[in-house]
């Protein structure tokens, strides 16, 4: 599928992936063969150029090396940490041309404010002009990706497919996603004009209620129960 996307007339600036395949030094490889930036988050064991372990590199960084900053968005605002990053090593194979450096390889960590010991930790394959903030900017873009995934599967089939090829697969997600861009863009234009947003309704009262030291169902009164075999005769 990579291959796919990398070949594509589409143009691909980055690729931000979790762990799982971050960790997969082929995977690398190939972004690097491509000319294709990445911010890659990797588990604590990483190994790379300059670094036996990636956890035992930023626990010898200095106190200024972490600055608070945000990732993005989310839910409930900015989503700050603390984070640091280092400048590593380059690889003359694919971070050169010719004689002149082209890319740059970089680690970066990301670490809780309000949990120090939670550390995540990324590496990441970036043109020369590149900055640590825009790093960071792009590994957070992550998070909305995967909300966006996860908002066309519920809203839009995204997962609803059983198909082996490569076009069949390619055709659902495309028409997915195109139907899940309307109704993001049919939704914003509803909130320009003053509509207000639909919120999902609360979890139902529960009928339990405590009647002196035991407990008891509520149910409807009998009015309601009359007025409703009422409604149902008509």
């Amino acid at each position: 599928m990579v291959l796919r996307t990398l070949a594509s007339p589409l143009p691909v600036a980055w690729v931000t992936a979790d762990s799982a395949d971050g960790q997969d030094g082929r995977f690398r490889r190939l972004l690097e063969q491509t000319g294709t930036g990445y911010v890659l988050a990797v588990p604590t064991s990483q190994f790379t150029v300059g670094c036996p372990r990636i956890d035992g590199l930023f626990a010898r960084a200095p106190d200024e090396a972490w600055e608070k900053a945000s990732c993005g968005d989310g839910a409930k605002g900015p989503r700050l940490y603390h984070w640091a990053a280092v400048r590593l090593p380059a690889v003359a194979e694919f971070d050169y041309q010719g004689e002149f450096p082209c890319r740059m390889r970089w680690a970066l960590a990301r670490r809780s404010i309000r949990r120090p010991d939670e550390i995540a930790y990324y590496l990441a394959y970036a043109p020369l002009e590149t900055t640590a903030h825009q790093l960071v900017r792009i590994a957070g873009a992550r998070w909305a990706i995967e909300e966006c995934f996860q908002a066309a599967k519920n809203e839009c089939g995204l997962d609803q497919y059983e198909v082996r090829r490569y076009v069949g697969w390619y055709r659902h997600i495309t028409l997915a996603m195109l139907a899940h861009a309307f109704l993001a863009a049919t939704a914003q234009q509803a909130r320009a004009k003053g509509a207000e947003p639909v919120r999902p309704t609360g979890p139902l009262r529960s009928p339990w209620r405590r009647f002196g030291d035991s407990w008891q169902l509520v149910g409807p009164s009998p009015h309601t129960c009359a007025d409703t075999a009422a409604d149902a005769t008509l």
